[in-house]
């Protein structure tokens, strides 16, 4: 479809609403979850709730052929969703010092029995047994999934855990077996510099080289120390999972044995920070839209907000990305702003006061915290409203 197409259709689709807002593409969100399915090649997927953000969404991806369970990532919020009864299988991300909510989540047995919490630490164990008053909580290890050339003298991916050796992960594996008020029923390692980076950045062929090379090495090292410590942890204890991977990593993930379950998200709304892949690509599902409100000069249009930053290192491609009609660029001096965002461009003169210009996020879920609702579209036509975390009045982070 052409890009003038397809920005008709969603002017048509939203004609009866007032911009600002946000929309979800059902053809594209269920084609993206179908893609990820596809890649995960028989593994279930784990669909990370911090990447949609919207409760009904994350039903409807629950309900498809694929799916199982949720990573959430804060454990107030893995409370909610199990209450709410969306899934007897939450795995919580992060760890948590939150003492109230480990304490609630002891109190109540059918919470317990759905969600787990992540370790990487002997604090983090003792702060959950005082919390917990000697009722049984699940726990996950967290693995270091960094790659360290050169000796371990560079470190290329996340700050997470401190555990990366087979003899740590079975370490803190043993003190927790030892602990009565602690099941462990799961490993997670997430490599952030696989799965969450592109490796086709636009107009940097160099740049996109040094990353295969370096992503392709990784895979190598964290495939066989990842299997080395699912069999040391095996050989105490067994486990319910082994989880792994993110939106860009699915398929080289879920081809390692070790690996039982993949775990991905923003995959299904596609932002442009995930357009910069070269083993998978999606469909735009998740945008919002800005109504233009002045015209300063020739070749510019002024946008009512826009300010809506992802989070990450300060650089150019934290801001959304103009995306109907193309050929609009920022202002330098002013970029996205809180209250009014310029667009520069020669489609800018096509445009009138009134109109619509269509954003992408540079990530997924972080969207959800800037609108309270999103409209559901299908083609051309609109479908429902539906709130999100914020809409329903639920702020974790």
């Amino acid at each position: 479809m052409s890009t003038r197409n397809l920005r008709d259709r969603y002017d048509a689709a939203t004609a009866g609403l007032e911009a600002p807002f946000a929309v979800v593409d059902m053809t594209a969100f269920r084609a993206n979850a179908a893609g990820l399915v596809r890649r995960a090649a028989g593994k279930p997927v784990r669909v990370a709730s911090k990447s949609v953000r919207c409760r009904a969404l994350l039903a409807e991806v629950l309900a498809m052929d694929g799916f199982a369970g949720i990573m959430a990532f804060t454990l107030p919020e893995a409370l909610w969703l199990a209450r709410e009864g969306l899934s007897d299988d939450i795995l919580v991300a992060y760890p948590t010092a939150d003492r109230t909510a480990v304490a609630a989540l002891a109190a109540d047995d059918a919470a317990a029995r759905a969600v787990t919490l992540m370790v990487d630490s002997p604090e983090h164990l003792d702060l959950i047994e005082d919390a917990a008053g000697g009722r049984r909580v699940r726990v996950c290890i967290d693995i270091d999934a960094s790659y360290r050339p050169l000796g371990g003298r560079v470190r290329i991916g996340a700050l997470r855990s401190p555990l990366r050796t087979p003899a740590d992960v079975a370490g803190l594996a043993e003190r927790i077996l030892k602990r009565p008020g602690l099941d462990l029923v799961g490993l997670m390692a997430y490599e952030s510099q696989i799965a969450g980076v592109g490796d086709v950045p636009p107009g940097r062929p160099a740049r996109a080289r040094v990353i295969r090379a370096m992503q392709q090495r990784s895979r190598i090292e964290l495939a066989r120390r990842r299997a080395a410590i699912v069999r040391a942890v095996r050989d105490l204890t067994d486990l319910e999972f082994v989880n792994g991977g993110g939106t860009g990593s699915v398929e080289k993930t879920a081809a390692e044995r070790a690996v039982t379950e993949i775990a991905a998200g923003s995959g299904l709304y596609q932002p442009h920070l995930f357009d910069q892949y070269s083993n998978f690509s999606g469909r735009p599902a998740a945008l919002f839209a800005l109504p233009v409100v002045r015209r300063p000069g020739p070749g510019v249009a002024t946008c009512l907000g826009g300010g809506y930053l992802a989070s990450g290192p300060a650089d150019e491609i934290r801001l959304p990305q103009p995306y109907l009609p193309t050929g609009l660029s920022y202002d330098g001096n002013e970029g996205a702003g809180e209250v009014q965002t310029p667009l520069l461009g020669r489609a800018a003169d096509g445009l009138r006061v009134g109109d619509r210009v269509w954003f992408r996020h540079t990530k997924a879920g972080e969207l959800c915290e800037r609108f309270a609702e999103l409209h559901l579209i299908e083609g051309d036509r609109f479908v429902r409203t539906v709130p999100t975390y914020r809409g329903e009045g639920r702020t974790f982070l």
